[in-house]
């Protein structure tokens, strides 16, 4: 889904095959903080667009109940992300599963999800391939499941810094099609399809993080 994209810190594997994102880095005990004030206990948690397998691996190790399983369109990704969690033990990590979350039918194959992680995907794609995205996750979702979505979103449809309109910019730049989607259409997408808006929480470096539940 962005592998045209000439994105800021585009990871390099070491031997093992692992890779580290800066970004990923930054935003992760934030991340972790957020999921963990809302995750069940026990149960199937999914993270769609792993990328290097840096999130998924910090939240399966505070979060051991959950059985952790990663997805990535990219071979490279899946291989970092697999790299992480033998290098970290967490036997609770599935393999990294390739997965196109853009693509409209995923969730009949991946359901029941009790949690579902989203992190810096929505604004590298166009508004009907998010839209698909929202959609099947809330059709993935267990009834009582959570789905946190974060990542850097408009407000009432403007940036909240120079550094986002930048981005924003540099983004619709390499193809009009993408760029930042307003905080008020992620909501109105997902109470569409019957999930209820349990927190927004403003995180790190002016992005945003939703938290939803399934009724």
């Amino acid at each position: 889904m962005t592998g045209s994209l000439r994105l800021p810190d585009a990871p390099v594997p070491a031997e093992d095959g692992r890779m580290s994102a800066p970004s990923a880095l930054r935003n992760r005990a934030a991340i972790v903080e957020l999921v963990a004030r809302h995750a069940p206990e026990a149960g199937r948690a999914l993270e769609i667009a792993s990328g290097t397998g840096e999130h998924v691996v910090a939240l399966a190790a505070a979060l051991p109940g959950l059985r952790w399983h990663p997805t990535d369109i990219d071979a490279q990704r899946r291989r970092s992300i697999d790299a992480w969690a033998a290098a970290e033990g967490l036997t609770h990590v599935a393999p990294a599963d390739d997965l196109n979350a853009a693509n409209p039918g995923w969730s009949s194959s991946e359901a029941p999800a009790d949690l579902i992680v989203l992190v810096n995907l929505l604004h590298l794609i166009p508004e009907s391939a998010a839209k698909t995205v929202l959609t099947e996750i809330a059709g993935c979702l267990a009834p009582g499941g959570v789905a946190v979505i974060y990542g850097p979103f408009l407000r009432n449809g403007e940036a909240t810094s120079e550094g986002d309109r930048a981005f924003d910019a540099s983004l619709r730049a390499q193809d009009s099609a993408i760029g930042y989607k307003d905080a008020a259409w992620v909501r109105e997408c997902m109470t569409t399809h019957g999930l209820s808006s349990i927190e927004d929480c403003e995180m790190p470096a002016n992005n945003l993080a939703f938290v939803f539940r399934k009724l």
